[in-house]
């Protein structure tokens, strides 16, 4: 700035200053240091947007109006604290796939074999008394009838075997003892249903004796050593077959003791 403009304003400064003085004097504020009118604000140099200082007037009491002092620098908006991350959405647990129940394990099948001995057949003769047909009926019966620990018997084989007592020739009873087991397959076919499949039969003569007719003394009458011998005479069914063992029964939960009454 020229020195010239430097004394005009300090010229219209010290006019200003006059003419406020001519007015009824200038008035002083403590804050800022400035000459004001009569409304109280900072007197300005007349044609000039510039106030008069005060000879007190000092940077720290200027006023922003004036242009002399910094505006107090505007606070920087205080960002928000960040607000917390969402926390993700806790996935719900895989519940572990429900396993197929398994299925119970069939039991081992049960090997079956039952004999029965249909004794005393007449002397010299293949046929059945009514008493073996009922033997064997009932033999039968029970095999084809499931029970507490088993089902019904399958069969799987029938063995048939004739025998006779030492009376005679080996050679005729042989043919004797053949006889026998043909009548009993037969039966075992025609009465009890049977599949003629499964049967086998054969004829052992005398010699697989019961082992009490030892006692069978040769000595005896020929009516007492006949009879004696009756056991020999016979006729043996052999079933070979599988059944299924039954479940057994689920135990029973123990009684609890009733509780006894408070006195």
């Amino acid at each position: 700035m020229s020195s010239v403009f430097k004394v005009g304003l300090a010229g219209v400064a010290l006019a200003a200053i006059a003419g406020c003085a001519g007015t009824g004097g200038s008035q002083y504020v403590d804050r800022p240091a400035y000459l004001v009118d009569s409304n109280g604000q900072a007197s300005k140099a007349l044609g000039y947007d510039v106030c008069v200082r005060a000879s007190d007037w000092t940077p720290a009491r200027g006023l922003v109006g004036c242009g002399d002092a910094t505006a107090p620098a505007a606070k920087a908006p205080v960002a928000p604290p960040p607000k917390p991350a969402a926390k993700p959405a806790a996935k719900p647990e895989a519940k572990p796939e429900a396993k197929p129940a398994a299925k119970p394990k069939k039991p081992d099948p049960l090997n079956i074999t039952e004999k029965i001995e249909l004794q005393n057949i007449p002397f010299d003769k293949a046929e059945l008394t009514d008493d073996n047909k009922k033997e064997l009926k009932a033999f039968l019966a029970d095999l084809r009838k499931a029970n507490k620990q088993r089902t019904a018997v399958t069969f799987g084989a029938v063995v048939v075997t004739g025998h006779t007592d030492r009376l005679g020739s080996i050679p005729y009873n042989m043919k004797l003892s053949e006889k026998r087991a043909v009548v009993a397959k037969d039966h075992l076919v025609s009465a009890e249903q049977v599949d003629p499949k499964l049967i086998f039969w054969e004829g052992k003569g005398p010699k697989q004796p019961i082992p009490v007719t030892k006692f069978c003394d040769n000595k005896m009458n020929r009516k007492q050593l006949i009879e004696c011998l009756g056991p020999n005479r016979r006729v043996t069914v052999e079933v070979v077959g599988t059944a299924v063992p039954q479940p057994k029964p689920a135990a029973k939960p123990e009684a609890k003791p009733a509780a006894k009454p408070k006195p």
